[in-house]
């Protein structure tokens, strides 16, 4: 059977929006504005009492609490999105029990609140382990109702309706693998950043300086997410109450500048700065995952501070990352509640080492190589937070994931890429197979593993 090809932008890859979860509050909220959008399509008597019901199943119930996906809903019905909502705002909602909404539905006004979003723990026979429903009743019959599954990135499926990152543009130069994109560079004799663009082109309909400055404009937002976590001390919202740490690191780092390890602490507070404001609700990008929204922010901050590579060497790098990005999206999955923290901070690490060997000038065969180490050594790694918040063990995975991509990279770099055994294709499918192996327990739901330790907190 022929492959469905890659037509997912680079800028629905990498998004900006609130934490702490992509899956968890950009995808629903996302989900909200669309449900919002529809019934007010609609027309209903002007006597009938209007009421919205949310339920949330699987991870999404099992761990939205601590994700804020109830908070997410509420936003999305407000009118709000994830790239344009004020973070303070938004963490405000439901702050207090009696904390109550207006959400016009046409000529109608309909309230809602905490109890309008309803924790499902029964099983429900869905596609995905992240849906939503959202139901509009009038005087207790339901009028109208829609099913959005939140796939990871903060992409939404609507049921019904094809993958919502599909695009029936076709690029220039498509590809579903590694091999066939590999045999466009050769081929057309063109660059990676050549073959890239030229597909956002017509994917996205952007000009060529366009799309460069909402590159730019991403690395960007990365960075003030990193420069703020590396001022911001105190304690996380929510029960845990746990520290942050990425100011004690920045300090210790420029303290030990001289000293041999001082890089790798400044790479670790960088990435756990980044990922700190991802858990306290601030404005973060998706990559590709808000729970991993350290590892990429990390690597560019010091690849600009202590590299000094140039605005342009980073783009470079950010698109080479986008490669990775969409070949584990298309052919495993970025989601926590199906791969586990794989496909998070696994998908992330990957990116990354893809973006280092890009940066250094190394071959597209390296930048294979990079990633298909990195996926490697993140095999079956479990997505267990303590109470559902992206705090343990998240916020110190992004700072693994960025070493591990570190290492990924330098060991690709230091032989014949043509050796490597495993290709960049065959280890995504590994990582599609091992995600579906793994006992739903270990995939964002707050059952097992690290989860358990809650108690300690």
């Amino acid at each position: 059977m022929k492959q469905a090809i890659i037509t997912t932008s680079v800028f629905d890859l990498f998004k900006i929006g609130p934490g702490p979860s992509s899956s968890h509050t950009i995808g629903p909220m996302k989900a909200g504005y669309d449900f919002l959008e529809r019934i007010n399509r609609l027309t209903f008597p002007a006597h009938r009492e209007l009421k919205i019901e949310i339920h949330l199943y699987g991870s999404l119930s099992a761990t939205g609490k601590g994700h804020g996906t109830d908070r997410a809903v509420i936003g999305g019905l407000l009118g709000w999105l994830p790239e344009s909502v004020n973070p303070a705002a938004f963490t405000s909602l439901l702050k207090n029990p009696g904390d109550a909404y207006a959400v016009k539905v046409g000529e109608h006004t309909v309230t809602v609140s905490a109890a309008s979003v309803i924790f499902q723990r029964v099983r429900y026979d869905s596609p995905h382990p992240n849906t939503v429903v959202f139901k509009l009743l009038g005087d207790g019959e339901v009028l109208h109702e829609e099913e959005y599954y939140s796939v990871g990135g903060g992409f939404i499926q609507r049921k019904g309706e094809g993958k919502g990152e599909e695009n029936k543009i076709q690029p220039p130069y498509p590809y579903a693998t590694m091999k066939q994109l590999k045999d466009h560079l050769v081929t057309h004799g063109i660059s990676l950043s050549e073959l890239m663009l030229a597909n956002e082109e017509a994917l996205s309909g952007l000009d060529r300086k366009d799309i460069l400055k909402k590159i730019d404009d991403i690395i960007e937002t990365m960075h003030k997410a990193v420069k703020r976590g590396l001022k911001h001390r105190g304690e996380l919202p929510g029960t845990i109450r746990l520290r942050r740490k990425a100011p004690v690191l920045y300090e210790q780092a420029k303290s030990s500048a001289s000293t041999s390890d001082s890089f790798m602490v400044f790479l670790n507070a960088y990435c756990m700065a980044a990922s700190e404001e991802n858990a306290a609700g601030n404005l973060v990008v998706t990559a590709p995952t808000s729970g991993a929204s350290g590892v990429i922010p990390g690597v560019t901050y010091l690849l600009k501070n202590h590299y000094h590579y140039d605005r342009r060497k980073i783009r470079g790098g950010m698109l080479a990352a986008a490669v990775i990005g969409f070949l584990i999206k298309h052919n495993a999955s970025i989601s926590g509640a199906e791969m586990g923290c794989m496909g998070e901070i696994g998908s992330a690490s990957a990116m990354a080492a893809a973006m280092l060997a890009h940066c250094a000038g190394k071959s597209i065969e390296t930048i294979e190589v990079a990633a298909e180490i990195a996926i490697e050594h993140h095999l079956g790694m479990t997505c267990d937070p303590i109470g559902g918040y992206v705090q343990i063990p998240c916020i110190e995975r992004n700072a693994m994931g960025a070493i591990k991509a570190y290492n990924a990279y330098l060991i690709a770099s230091s032989g014949n890429p043509g050796d490597q055994k495993i290709s960049l294709d065959s280890v995504i499918k590994v990582m599609r197979a091992t995600g579906r192996d793994m006992s739903k327990k270990y995939k964002e739901t707050s059952e097992a593993g690290l989860a358990l330790s809650a108690t300690e907190c």
